[in-house]
């Protein structure tokens, strides 16, 4: 198989105009992500939520006020949409609870309901400990990569404000 940097060479070789500079950057996150997912997909099996749900649920666990989906699809850095899909989903199974929004009617508050709660202190903590442990080879250069990621969260959180 081919490393990524191989991969964007051939690419470049075929396609002289094209640039191919964000295919290590961005390939390296696919398959950091990637890794993650495999690392904590087991603690998933038979459980009432999948990872996804749980990202969505996880700021909403310990929130103080009611959200608004808007809200937390910028805090997840996801579409409207895609947010809004996964709430419904929830909602169905009775894991959120959506009540009007006396300031703004076209805008639902969302709280999390006590199946939830009990769901999240149950899984969360667990995917934590995985995450942890998938982490710990990273020693003394934590830090580095933390404020790397960050530069680079803030760089596409820029670009995108821009669309």
């Amino acid at each position: 198989m081919s490393s990524p940097s191989e991969i964007r060479t051939q690419w470049a070789r075929h396609n002289a105009d094209l640039d191919t500079s964000p295919m290590e950057l961005v390939g390296l996150l696919k398959r950091a992500t990637g890794l993650h997912d495999r690392a904590v997909e087991s603690l998933y099996a038979g459980s009432p939520l999948t990872p996804p749900e749980v990202d969505t649920l996880i700021p909403l666990r310990y929130a103080t006020a009611p959200v608004i989906a808007r809200r937390l699809a910028e805090q997840l850095g996801l579409s409207r949409a895609g947010v809004s899909k996964t709430l419904a989903k929830l909602e169905r199974r009775g894991f959120i609870a959506r009540r009007p929004n006396p300031a703004d009617r076209r805008a639902a508050l969302v709280t999390i309901t006590p199946t939830s709660a009990r769901a999240i202190d149950e899984l969360f903590p667990r995917q934590l400990a995985t995450e942890a442990e998938l982490l710990t080879g990273l020693g003394k250069d934590r830090e580095w990569v933390l404020k790397a990621l960050g530069r680079l969260v803030n760089a596409m959180e820029e670009r995108a404000g821009r669309g």
